[in-house]
């Protein structure tokens, strides 16, 4: 990043403890190295989109939670993200409270590693229409939005028939999205700069239905049967709801769009798997 000053936009989360202490500390810190800044500060979903067109970078302040709100709203525009974690540390929000400071310095610097991070767009095609348009920087999610009941989903890769389904919903996650739900229901870690897809079917009535890893350029469609009686809904990175119908097509492509998310190396996520999944080595030699 280039250190002559310019426009930075704090993301703050309210519902995070001292989020609106650290904006005000962050926005001290930046305005007196002459940078202009902007404050978007929320309580629970954001109401509106703040203006990023012009922002040099955006700081999260909050959780994984509101670095995918941060990267929804700026990717589009390239604007990078400064990752700060208000509470315990995160997989993308990787970032101390304790140690904002001297890694905003190296990000000034120049000191930190940009990643540019897949992006899903997904779209609800019902009766030939489009229905409704999402960006996911994390996961699409189809389930039931009941009582859990098994569903039937026809899956198609890019054209090609893959397989029919009958599990509570699907996953289809990015690289960045491999440690969250699709973790949680088997699926592999992906390094999240890879230009990938996981397809991930949750809790499948066929043990041999396995999750998929597949070329970031394949579109993956999700087909909802006809005769579907469960009540079904698509949800975007655990944010962004869409109730869905019998019938329904839906299609995830990798968004033309990437997330650009700081880190301190490629060394940082694997130090950030050992500490939140408890990884540990051998015994010392």
């Amino acid at each position: 990043m280039q250190s002559d000053p310019g426009r930075a936009l704090i993301i703050a989360n309210l519902s995070k403890d001292d989020a609106g202490e650290v904006a005000r500390e962050i926005g001290h810190f930046l305005r007196e190295r002459g940078h202009t800044v902007d404050v978007h500060a929320f309580a629970g979903k954001p109401d509106e989109v703040p203006r990023v067109a012009g922002a040099d970078f955006a700081v999260s302040l909050g959780g994984d939670g509101t670095v995918l709100y941060s990267s929804r709203i700026t990717a589009p525009w390239k604007v990078p993200v400064f990752p700060v974690n208000l509470g315990s540390l995160g997989f993308i929000a990787w970032i101390r409270k304790s140690e904002w400071r001297h890694r905003l310095e190296d990000c000034l610097a120049g000191r930190l590693t940009l990643s540019e991070r897949v992006m899903l767009d997904v779209e609800v095609v019902r009766d030939g229409r489009t229905e409704a348009r999402f960006t996911a920087l994390n996961e699409g999610v189809v389930s039931g939005s009941g009582s859990a009941k098994i569903l039937d989903l026809r899956v198609v890769v890019s054209g090609a028939p893959l397989c029919s389904y009958k599990s509570d919903g699907a996953i289809v996650a990015t690289p960045t999205g491999s440690t969250a739900y699709s973790l949680a229901a088997g699926g592999p870690i992906l390094e999240p700069d890879l230009d990938a897809l996981v397809f991930n079917p949750i809790c499948p009535f066929a043990l041999s239905n396995r999750p998929l890893v597949l070329p970031g350029s394949e579109e993956i469609e999700v087909n909802v049967a006809e005769k579907q009686r469960s009540s079904l809904i698509l949800t975007l990175d655990g944010q962004d709801f869409f109730d869905l119908a019998p019938g329904d097509r839906v299609l995830f492509r990798r968004s033309e769009s990437r997330a650009r998310i700081w880190c301190a190396g490629r060394a940082s996520f694997y130090d950030v798997l050992r500490h939140k999944l408890n990884w540990s080595g051998g015994p010392d030699a």
